[in-house]
């Protein structure tokens, strides 16, 4: 199992996953990145989105979504600080429907009391999430 990188994602509320992988695919501020093991160094931001980790040892693959933060890799280590990060099996579709149908009536309310970066960045994060519940839907289907 020499070919293995070690993941750990993080939240401000907790530690989200912790442990050995065979490469690692997340939404990088440029575009999708993929980490493999002996990956040159590199600190990035990243955006809302999912983050795959495929298990080592054929264990199959763990999706979390993240909505922004901080991507660290190493040679050996892959750590990604999120602002916020959550197991793809618990995320709450009604929740994240609500969110995206709220961040699109923000924007296209046209008063100059608006915050349209938080808005949208709301609904980047709400439209991130249900693209995730869809992938694990037709993934078990």
């Amino acid at each position: 199992m020499a070919n293995v990188i070690h993941v750990d994602v993080v939240s401000a509320e907790a530690e989200i996953f912790s442990g050995s992988a065979e490469f690692v695919v997340l939404p990088g501020e440029s575009g999708e990145l993929g980490i493999y093991p002996r990956h040159t160094p590199l600190i990035t931001r990243i955006k809302p989105g999912s983050v795959r980790i495929k298990l080592a040892g054929n264990l199959g693959e763990e999706l979390v979504f993240v909505a922004g933060g901080i991507l660290e890799v190493q040679p050996d280590s892959v750590t990604v600080l999120a602002d916020t990060a959550i197991r793809a099996h618990d995320l709450d579709e009604a929740k994240a429907m609500e969110a995206k149908r709220t961040a699109e009536e923000i924007l296209e309310n046209k008063s100059s009391d608006i915050d349209y970066a938080r808005a949208s960045a709301e609904l980047a994060s709400a439209v991130a999430q249900l693209a995730l519940i869809n992938r694990l839907r037709k993934d078990t289907h």
